[in-house]
């Protein structure tokens, strides 16, 4: 008998600003049980009632922070993993966004650091490949 099967979606945000000529991203680090820390995009799931938009600006202020607000839809990126037997198809939307106010010392602690980090050295930095390309993808769009 194979495991049962389900969707589940979450939505976050790709915060950028300019400093010098060069784009900068906002990431976390989370500290994992078995493998140290882990560096990723802020991002969650929704709440009752609300939509993909809603989800990420709410996501987005609570982990880093940040007052936010959406320039544009970026894409989206899909992964399956197996938590108590159950298989888990996700699907990660992701905004681009520009911080309009907030600060670090703000965020939940859902994170143990959050940081802006030149996107370059970001794709080095996070932990998850899709999320890698992901912020490959926008720096070339960016640098385009």
């Amino acid at each position: 008998m194979g495991a049962t099967r389900r969707s589940a979606m979450s939505a976050g945000g790709l915060v950028i600003r300019g400093v010098g000529g060069r784009p900068e991203i906002v990431i976390g680090r989370r500290r994992r049980e078995r493998d140290g820390f882990i560096w990723s995009l802020p991002k969650g799931t929704p709440e009752e009632g609300e939509t993909r938009e809603e989800t990420a600006l709410r996501e987005v202020r609570e982990e880093t922070g940040l007052e936010v607000q959406i320039l544009s839809y970026f894409d989206a990126i899909h992964y399956s993993f197996t938590r108590g037997g159950e298989r888990i198809d996700k699907t990660v939307h992701y905004y681009l966004m520009e911080a309009i106010g907030g600060s670090f010392d703000q965020w939940d602690k859902e994170f143990d650091e959050v940081r802006w980090v030149p996107m370059d050295e970001a794709i080095a930095l996070l932990d998850f490949q899709t999320e890698c390309g992901l912020v490959e993808r926008a720096y070339a769009a960016l640098a385009a």
